[in-house]
């Protein structure tokens, strides 16, 4: 049986080797489980921020779910962006993806949001069609462009 749940600072030690997983998949580089956990538990402990969901299958944690927020001028408001969303590929065409969007909109939603969005790498066929079905489509006219900044 499925079950989802927004996760919380106590749920940092069953979705680190989610996210690990996550990370080698799509070739995230640096991954550092303690640097992980601490973003995590700012993530779950300051809901301004965002929120994290995480999807059970018979007692085991086989997904999860990342959502932080963005204000948007151009948006009117709050909006969210979906940073990760990953099931495990024994888990995967099943409904629980589906299920881990359902919650975020749903919660997104009730928290004022006026849009979501995500990235999506260029190579993952499979999660755009995933995306596609679910009503996610691109933006016309506008790419996406990032700089990483050096931390202290």
């Amino acid at each position: 049986m499925t079950h989802i749940q927004q996760a919380t600072a106590n749920d940092v030690p069953t979705l680190l080797p989610l996210v690990a997983t996550y990370w080698r998949f799509e070739g995230i580089a640096d991954f550092e489980q303690e640097r992980a956990a601490a973003q995590l538990t700012r993530l779950f402990t300051n809901p301004e921020l965002g929120a994290g969901w995480i999807a059970f299958v018979d007692g085991l944690a086989v997904g999860y779910l990342l959502a932080v927020h963005v204000f948007s001028l151009e948006h009117l408001g709050l909006t969210a962006e979906i940073d990760e969303l990953f099931v495990h590929s024994s888990q995967r065409g099943k409904g629980i993806g589906g299920k881990l969007l359902q919650n975020a909109e749903t919660e997104c939603v009730r928290r004022g949001c006026t849009n979501i969005a995500l990235q999506l790498s260029r190579n993952n066929d499979s999660a755009r069609e995933f995306y596609h079905r679910l009503g996610y489509a691109p933006r016309s006219g506008y790419e996406l462009l990032d700089k990483r900044l050096e931390t202290c």
